[in-house]
């Protein structure tokens, strides 16, 4: 078992290896909070979404938006949180009654807490928080709480906390599509915990192998965001070059980075399946290695590696499980390059801001 030369000792391997455990406390805690949910949700008469977040859960915010725009027909956009504090005219109500979701893990960071306020002064503006901590300041500036208490971390990479904010993000959407999601999506702690196990090996293989010095993520749609999620994971935890794309945007000028220690990361949909598939086929011809992460097998000759998905589940649904495996990469490539995975280089958990200092001048951040 490759499993045998990992340190096991740091508080960002249990995290990821045992994310699932953090999904099924967040799915039974939400349980309890549709109602009051719905109910939220039906006084405002929702118009219009607006998803927030500044790091990782800016990126869950960019396929949160997608998501929301597939499942309602609502208009939901994204913005970092510094552009809707410092650029609300152009970010914050387009005309109806808005629905803000902040998305932060610790509700500490400067920028989502102005992005809140801002987005306060705005009439018709209802919003909730999406963290880990239920008594952050975020959460208590919100008009409702979403918690995923027991996806908290040590490890200052976001890992089970991403994955279950993802799942208390999509409790949300479904609550404003007014629908409900299949029995199967019930179901991910445990398609989770097969996946991890079954998938650990390749996993740890190739985060430990030396020769890839270059890692480009694909992913389109509500995909695209997890792509850019998973390439913040491989550069803030290993230091290395990587890079996210839409799947056939890689044709129009990245390709042309590719050499044999390129591996590229291909979070294959259902929707897309034939054109995604196409591009995998053509970048590996051209002497990438490529990694599959797909709900469908694929031919040899598309990818050297394939992490086969349970089946069940819509484009949507399946989103969570797209990640743990990467993150298990992650860990490897970064115990392989002698980096600490708790503490990745030049990492705070929060980033607070000195607002005054700044806008008089000086610069102060921690």
């Amino acid at each position: 078992m490759v499993d045998s030369v990992l340190n096991r000792n740091y508080a960002t391997y249990g995290e990821i290896i045992d994310q699932p455990i953090a999904w099924q406390a967040t799915l039974d805690d939400l349980q309890t909070k549709t109602a009051a949910l719905q109910d939220l949700i039906h006084a405002h008469n929702v118009t219009e979404v607006l998803f927030t977040g500044c790091g990782s859960p800016y990126y869950l915010a960019l396929t949160a938006a997608s998501m929301c725009r597939s499942l309602t027909g609502i208009r939901a956009e994204a913005h970092p949180s510094s552009s809707v504090w410092l650029y609300p005219e152009m970010t914050v109500n387009k005309g109806g009654n808005t629905l803000v979701v902040a998305i932060s893990r610790s509700g500490e960071t400067t920028e989502i807490l102005k992005a809140v306020e801002q987005a306060g002064r705005t009439t018709n503006t209802k919003s909730v928080t999406v963290t880990c901590y239920p008594a952050s300041p975020l959460a208590k500036s919100t008009d409702f709480a979403l918690i995923a208490q027991d996806a908290q971390e040590i490890g200052l990479a976001q890992t089970r906390s991403f994955t279950s904010m993802l799942i208390a993000t999509q409790h949300l959407l479904f609550a404003l599509a007014n629908q409900t999601p299949g029995s199967r999506y019930y179901q991910l702690p445990a398609l989770g915990r097969s996946l991890i196990d079954d998938n650990r090996d390749l996993a740890q293989e190739l985060g430990q192998d030396t020769s890839l010095n270059q890692f480009f993520f694909l992913g389109s749609e509500p995909y695209y965001g997890l792509a850019c999620e998973a390439m913040l994971k491989m550069k803030e935890m290993t230091l290395s070059s990587a890079e996210a794309y839409h799947f056939m945007e890689f044709r129009h000028g990245p390709m042309a980075m590719i050499t044999p220690q390129t591996l590229i990361v291909g979070l294959v949909s259902e929707s897309g399946l034939p054109h995604e598939v196409a591009v995998l086929s053509e970048m590996r011809a051209r002497g990438a290695r490529v990694l599959a992460i797909t709900p469908t097998a694929l031919e040899s000759s598309v990818a050297d590696y394939q992490i086969l998905l349970p089946n069940g589940l819509s484009d949507i649904e399946r989103a969570p499980l797209y990640l743990p495996a990467l993150h298990v990469l992650d860990y490897s490539r970064t115990l392989s390059k002698g980096l600490n995975p708790d503490r990745p280089h030049s990492l705070n958990a929060v980033v607070n801001l000195d607002v005054e200092a700044i806008e008089s001048g000086g610069q102060s951040a921690r």
